[in-house]
């Protein structure tokens, strides 16, 4: 009875009875085997990590040397980058050629009361109703200088009496009133630009002198020895300068030397140191809105010379300006400035560079050939030669040789100026990077097409 029926054992859910499990016995060895392969497995990681530790810092090393690299390699450009560019800090030109003004005379005229036209309205019959008197007479005559009317006064009478001119005079240097100073500028330019051919004629009772227009400059601030203040001017600077009258002054010049040949306003030595005066207002960088009113009242002054005076003032001129001007980028903006087509212009362009090349050289050499055969020995691509000076001679000989008619037929002059140029334009490559190189052979080689004869 204790057996299986017959219908449980032909039952297929009833399994036959799981086996008994057997316990198994861990022995001391086992242990320790698997210590040890424990122990292996931890060993190995730790060398793994370190591997790639390692590996991380070396990249990190490399990357470091890498980055210094690059900054030296930037340090290296941006001085090379310095050097090149060093040209453009000592680009300027730019003197300080007038300093502190001075006080300026007083403008009260009392000769002024007794004057013809004034006395003539007060003694007229519609004085009576304007009642004008001596003490009201100044304003009543700057009305009619302003209005036009004083001009075409003197005019109909004939005559500027001296209080009259005069007074105009300071009015136009000194007032700081504009309507004041234009009003007496235009007056002056009226009566001075008609001539005795021209009805009705206008006689004037006073002319003034070299002095008094001098004396107007030393009030202005003008420096007579500007060559000593050597401190360059910035374009916006607001130190010193002339005041607003110094266009007066320019004006009244420009006319006024028209009238030397026909009156003996200033001799031929003032005429010269005028010269001077009015180049060198070229080289203060504050007044460079003033540069036409400078360029007519130049060639105005240059057109005051006799012919028989003339080649010796050009000359005098000349060397004066050499020793006054120093030999930088001043020089040229000298020479450069004394433009125009006039045969005068030309002579006295030539005449000033040609000076300026010879104080250059210490006054070595004094001809023309001499100073070409200076400048052909110099060595352009020796690293120690200063293209900086080079570039100096090479623009004051171009203005020498092409404002110098009397040159044009000398053919050793031609070809010893041709070789000069050939020197700096072939001599001195695209790759030479020292300061004023580029503008050395890039100059040459453009005056050098000019010399080549098709």
């Amino acid at each position: 009875m204790d057996g299986p029926l017959d219908f449980e054992s032909e039952d297929p859910f009833l399994g036959s009875p799981a086996p008994k499990k057997r316990k198994k016995v861990i022995g001391l060895d086992d242990l320790v085997t698997d210590y040890y392969k424990e122990k292996s497995r931890l060993i190995e990681r730790e060398s793994k990590r370190a591997k790639a530790r390692k590996s991380y810092n070396s990249d990190e090393e490399d990357d470091t040397s890498k980055e210094t690299a690059f900054f030296d390699t930037i340090d290296k450009c941006q001085q090379q980058m310095k050097e090149i560019s060093s040209e453009d800090e000592i680009s300027y030109w730019g003197m300080q050629v007038f300093g502190n003004q001075k006080t300026p005379p007083p403008l009260t005229f009392p000769k002024l009361r007794s004057c013809e036209i004034l006395n003539s309205f007060m003694n007229n019959e519609v004085n009576s109703s304007v009642e004008l008197c001596a003490e009201k007479g100044e304003a009543f005559l700057e009305g009619l200088i302003v209005n036009g009317w004083l001009s075409r006064l003197v005019s109909i009478c004939g005559l500027v009496e001296k209080s009259i001119a005069m007074w105009t005079f300071n009015l136009m240097l000194y007032s700081s009133k504009e309507e004041l100073r234009t009003s007496a500028c235009d007056f002056w330019c009226s009566i001075l630009s008609k001539t005795e051919v021209d009805l009705p004629f206008t006689k004037i009772d006073w002319f003034p002198c070299y002095s008094d227009l001098k004396s107007a400059l030393e009030v202005y601030g003008f420096l007579p020895n500007f060559s000593s203040h050597t401190e360059l001017l910035k374009t916006d600077s607001d130190t010193g300068g002339p005041p607003q009258n110094i266009r007066a002054w320019l004006k009244f010049m420009a006319v006024y030397c028209q009238v030397r040949n026909k009156h003996s306003i200033f001799s031929t030595s003032e005429a010269e140191e005028l010269i001077e005066v009015v180049i060198c207002l070229f080289l203060d960088r504050q007044l460079q809105g003033l540069s036409m009113l400078f360029y007519e009242c130049m060639l105005s002054v240059i057109s005051c010379f006799i012919e028989k005076e003339w080649h010796c003032s050009c000359e005098k001129v000349a060397k004066s300006l050499a020793c006054r001007v120093p030999q930088d980028l001043n020089c040229l903006r000298i020479v450069e400035c004394i433009s125009g087509v006039n045969t005068r212009s030309k002579c006295l362009r030539s005449a000033v560079a040609f000076q300026i090349l010879v104080k250059c050289f210490d006054n070595k050499v004094t001809d023309a050939e001499g100073i070409l055969k200076f400048l052909i020995s110099i060595n352009v691509k020796d690293r120690s030669c200063d293209l900086f000076k080079m570039y100096i001679y090479l623009v004051l000989t171009e203005n020498w040789l092409y404002s110098n008619p009397l040159l044009e037929d000398k053919p050793v002059i031609n070809e010893m100026w041709g070789l000069y140029l050939r020197n700096c334009s072939c001599q001195i490559t695209n790759t030479d990077l020292r300061t004023y190189a580029s503008k050395v052979r890039n100059k040459a080689s453009y005056l050098l097409q000019g010399t080549v004869k098709g």
